[in-house]
């Protein structure tokens, strides 16, 4: 479920994601299996980042840190999840973000979490071009883009150039 309403808000679903959210939250609670919590908490927060719910979004990031601390790889992915909060227009917040984001490469870089490493690495640079720090920007973008190209990520490796371009 929580999948689902992921996937039907990077669709643009807002409403059928929105509804999934609710029918997830509502299993969850029942049934979650602990080592699966992390995940769950993180994939809810991710679909109500797109479907601007950021109060949401920033909380299910924050149940995931507080909730699986032995289990890094989801902090680390929740970390992401709340610098992609911080940098939303309604909450803009730069220091936190770019805490955010490399709390999450510290996490993501020892366990080798490359296409995790690759989205950091495009908040950083999108971060930084908005604070007019270009020479960092662009740093940052071309990093991502090369490690979206390797692995293939044709959808992120286009968002990259187009950031690059900018």
């Amino acid at each position: 479920m929580a999948s689902s309403a992921c996937v039907l808000a990077q669709l643009g679903q807002a409403n059928d994601a929105l509804n999934r959210l609710r029918e997830a939250e509502q299993l969850f609670e029942c049934h979650a299996s602990r080592g699966l919590l992390g995940w769950i908490y993180h994939l809810l927060g991710r679909a109500c980042l797109l479907v601007g719910r950021l109060g949401e979004a920033r909380r299910l990031g924050e149940c995931v840190v507080d909730s699986a601390p032995g289990q890094q790889g989801f902090v680390a992915h929740a970390q992401h999840l709340l610098g992609d909060v911080a940098t939303q227009p309604e909450c803009f917040d730069a220091d936190s973000a770019e805490a955010h984001y490399r709390e999450a490469l510290g996490l993501a870089q020892p366990r080798g979490m490359r296409p995790l490493i690759a989205h950091c690495r495009l908040g950083l640079g999108k971060l930084y071009r908005r604070l007019d720090r270009h020479e960092q920007a662009q740093e940052y973008l071309a990093t991502a883009a090369v490690m979206y190209r390797d692995t293939g990520m044709s959808f992120w490796l286009a968002q990259a150039e187009a950031e690059l371009r900018r």
